[in-house]
């Protein structure tokens, strides 16, 4: 299947205010990372605050350039087109659900002035066809039509990002970025906020990538499971595996940790000092965390190893048996 998006080898280091007069620290915010979409398909990005998951959104949607690295949008390399051919290509092709809807719309506009501003932008179609694709906008999120004249803080929360989705719909583009989407949002009102995602996504046919704190929201609502550490991605999974069969012990800790309506948490502790992203540990970055890590950890950052199952891959020296329940290595380190 041929991917939507794909980033290869996607490195960004920005400049801290730290550091000495002359020679600031690097913060290393994405370190080689590798990702494809495909069409239809939900990726979901998990791992702790400053992992790099925010960062990550950013170069699948054109605004922060990767360097070194490449960026293919259905097959053409974001980086080396001409700015102005840029812009509209992701501007056409590409939304993205931001995490809070009341700081990512604009205040003094209308619902109905939001939703036209992409079609305005990009020229589509004539007065009447935009005032037609803002009606049909609405009722694909779910807003009623005596809303189109509402502005941003006559509305609910919930209904402020639906209204940021229509807006992200509006060109009807191949690939959707929520980053976080529904944090700001009220416990009652997240359910309906997944599941319209969900729903959008099986009929317009999106590929969309799915980033959250929320892992065991990220395990429902995706194919495939990425996780990431310290600006790399050292775990893919399918979804359906990733609770019981991942093999990177930090996707394990994480999951360890989520409560679940069976059975009780038994967290895996993760002892040690979390370490800075302006002086990542040598080797792999896990190893200051991790209970299995020795001095092979500390030399070299693994390769991805395939697991049983096709999609499966991870980056560990000593990763977690397949069949070794989560339950047993809380047991051992508690």
């Amino acid at each position: 299947m041929n991917a939507v998006v794909d980033v290869r080898d996607a490195h960004v280091v920005h400049r801290a205010r730290s550091g000495g007069l002359l020679r600031r620290d690097r913060v290393y915010a994405l370190t080689g990372a590798d990702l494809s979409v495909a069409a239809g398909e939900t990726v979901g990005v998990v791992g702790e605050s400053g992992c790099g998951k925010s960062t990550l959104a950013r170069v699948l949607v054109g605004i922060q350039r990767p360097v070194p690295g490449t960026v293919a949008f259905q097959g053409r390399d974001l980086w080396t087109m001409p700015p102005a051919e840029r812009r509209a290509t992701v501007g056409a092709g590409v939304g993205m659900v931001f995490q809070d809807p009341s700081t990512a719309l604009n205040r003094r506009l209308t619902v109905r002035r939001i939703l036209r501003d992409p079609l305005d932008v990009h020229d589509r179609g004539t007065r009447a066809e935009r005032e037609e694709r803002v009606r049909e906008l609405m009722a694909l999120v779910g807003l009623p039509r005596a809303l189109a004249d509402a502005l941003p803080g006559q509305l609910s929360g919930g209904q402020r990002q639906r209204v940021a989705i229509a807006r992200a719909l509006a060109l009807d583009p191949a690939l959707v970025v929520a980053d976080e989407p529904t944090s700001a949002l009220d416990v009652s009102v997240r359910a309906q906020i997944l599941n319209l995602l969900l729903d959008l996504k099986e009929r317009l046919g999106l590929a969309l990538v799915f980033v959250s704190h929320d892992i065991q929201t990220v395990r429902r609502m995706s194919d495939r499971v990425i996780t990431m550490y310290l600006g790399r991605i050292v775990e893919e999974t399918p979804a359906g595996r990733v609770t019981d069969a991942a093999r990177h012990p930090y996707t394990r800790a994480l999951f360890s940790a989520t409560p679940g309506l069976l059975d009780p948490i038994d967290p895996i502790p993760l002892t040690g000092p979390v370490p800075s992203a302006t002086r990542p540990p040598s080797g792999c970055p896990f190893r200051t965390r991790c209970w299995k890590a020795d001095g092979l950890c500390a030399e070299a950052m693994p390769d991805f190893s395939a697991a049983s199952r096709p999609g499966h891959r991870y980056r560990c020296h000593h990763p977690v048996e397949e069949e070794e329940s989560t339950r047993d290595p809380a047991r051992q380190e508690t």
